[in-house]
């Protein structure tokens, strides 16, 4: 059973596993230790197939067993990863990729273009980026058994950093009979190329999810940096390990019972910080925007008088204090992309800058015709960007008068729940909340809550023509403040039809023990390769 934690939960939480007592450790496991990788993950893993969602523990599970044609560093420049060499034809609509060698799955078979070509087939079908390349799309062919070719009936200048997208939904490589599924229906088998292999005999849904280090795999020459460059394991196993309560994880950590917490809450750090033998480090160099999604097939909020109502009453500060806590963890970022970021602009932004409105949210409401309806919003309880942010839109929909139907479980459970589209009265939901790394949201090409496709889309479904429109004329944009304008007048339309409501964001810490070499590669996504124990 998940337990039901508020922020003043962590915080008594953390007090308590401060003084926690250390769990004995056998001398044959003391012995393996340098070789074994214990790791406390966001959440469960319920989902196996990193296309299929865009849930972020499903990414890094593909980032272990899969790798990517391109790869991006710290500074967003585009590298070959399992591409050796590449050309682009003068009038930019053809591109030839040659694969480097001593590529091979971990079932031992070779990765072939034909590899290649299916899986991004079936990346183009449910990634935001990967469906503009296949609105241009001429052919995309197998040239050779180690080689592919992409024409285009128009150029696309973004190719190579789609190719090499870093974060959800990345293009991984799978051999292509596993490649082949329909790209809404989830694949089984977690068979990749990457420098780890996932051990599906060992695989504990709800526990502990275990990998080795793939032997056979050869890593680039160059420096690691993000998702790009030398691949190289230093540990023989890793082991995921979930654990829902917040008392054991600190526990586990700051005992050694684990050597690194991906994500602790910000009222935890304190505890952990107190430990010398702990170092806690910020998760990422941009920070982490959240959000509120809420459904478009479903009523209410099919109806976008709801949809402008929640958005008269959202207060950021709300959701990042109830997240967050004190101001130095949080900033204010009234923008449909990650503030700091080039596209970040103020259009339209008076709808969450300007004080919230009940009245106004009322009528509203009415208008729209709600009557008593059931509002189903999930509540991912051993997540704390979904749980808060949950509790105060139910705690805003209340003062509306709205009949709210708040239903707790865990990440694992809301993640596969938010792809059903069927009503209310056979499973469906109408709200969650998430958060997404800063790269994912930082333009409108890469935000992929920002498509507006229908049910292509992302979970809430939003259909907009006219924001469609627009992205089609930002991916073509010649210049950059070309792109910014495109950018002001996508925001202004988003403000005005409500895909979601944006509520802020907050600086991600990651925590680790000392012993770890090699420094966890934190990032936009979670990287383990060259970190060491020692």
């Amino acid at each position: 059973m998940v337990q039901h934690f508020t922020r003043r939960d962590f915080g008594r939480t953390a007090a308590a596993a401060a003084v926690a007592t250390a769990l004995p450790r056998s001398p044959a496991r003391a012995a393996d230790d340098k070789q074994v990788l214990r790791f406390i993950a966001q959440s469960d893993l319920r989902v196996l197939d990193p296309i299929w969602t865009t849930a972020y523990i499903s990414r890094n599970h593909g980032y272990m067993v899969y790798d990517t044609l391109f790869a991006i560093d710290a500074e967003f420049a585009q590298h070959p990863q399992m591409v050796g060499d590449y050309s682009i034809s003068p009038d930019k609509l053809t591109y030839h990729f040659t694969l480097r060698d001593g590529l091979g799955f971990h079932d031992g078979s070779a990765v072939r273009g034909a590899d290649c070509v299916a899986s991004l087939k079936r990346w183009m079908a449910r990634d935001s980026h990967g469906q503009s390349i296949a609105a241009v799309l001429d052919q995309i062919a197998p040239d050779g058994d180690k080689s592919f070719t992409i024409k285009l009936k128009e150029p696309f200048s973004l190719m190579l950093e789609a190719l090499g997208k870093v974060s959800s939904l990345a293009a991984f490589i799978m051999p292509e009979r596993i490649a082949n599924t329909d790209p809404f229906t989830q694949i089984t088998e977690s068979i990749g190329s990457g420098p780890f292999k996932f051990v599906k005999d060992e695989f504990q849904p709800g526990h502990m999810v275990v990998y080795v280090k793939n032997t056979d795999y050869a890593p680039r020459k160059e420096a690691p940096s993000w998702a790009s460059g030398g691949k190289v394991v230093k540990v023989d196993r890793v082991e995921w390990l979930y654990i829902p309560d917040a008392t054991t994880k600190v526990a586990t950590l700051n005992s050694g019972e684990a050597d690194w917490w991906e994500n602790p809450p910000l009222e935890i750090v304190p505890a952990l910080a107190a430990n010398p033998d702990v170092v806690v480090a910020p998760f990422d160099t941009l920070p982490v925007p959240i959000m509120v999604k809420v459904n478009w097939l479903q009523p209410p909020f099919d109806n976008i008088k709801m949809r402008q109502a929640l958005m008269a009453v959202a207060n950021q500060a709300d959701y990042l204090t109830a997240l967050a806590g004190d101001k130095s963890n949080w900033q204010l970022c009234p923008s449909f992309f990650t503030c700091g970021g080039p596209m970040a602009n103020t259009a339209g932004s008076e709808a969450l800058t300007g004080p919230r409105d009940y009245d106004k949210a009322k009528k509203l409401v009415a208008e729209a015709g709600y009557n008593g309806e059931r509002v189903v919003i999930l509540d991912a309880v051993d997540q704390p960007v979904a749980h808060s942010q949950a509790l105060v839109v139910a705690d805003e929909l209340k003062k509306l008068g709205v009949n709210v139907d708040v239903q707790s479980m865990d990440w694992g459970t809301l993640v596969t729940r938010r792809a059903s589209m069927e009503p209310i009265d056979k499973g469906g939901w109408n709200i969650f909340a998430t958060g997404w790394v800063g790269s994912d949201l930082i333009d409108p090409a890469e935000n992929p809550t920002l498509r507006t496709n229908g049910k292509k889309s992302h979970f809430g479904w939003p259909s907009d023509d006219k924001i469609e429109e627009l992205r089609n004329q930002w991916l073509k944009a010649a210049t950059l403040d070309e792109r910014k304008k495109i950018a002001e007048e996508i925001q202004a339309r988003a403000f005005e039809i409500v895909p979601y409501i944006p509520t802020g964001q907050y600086l991600a810490k990651t925590a680790y023990r000392k012993n770890l070499k090699g420094t966890p590669l934190t990032g936009p996504a979670l990287f383990m390769w060259n970190v060491e124990k020692v």
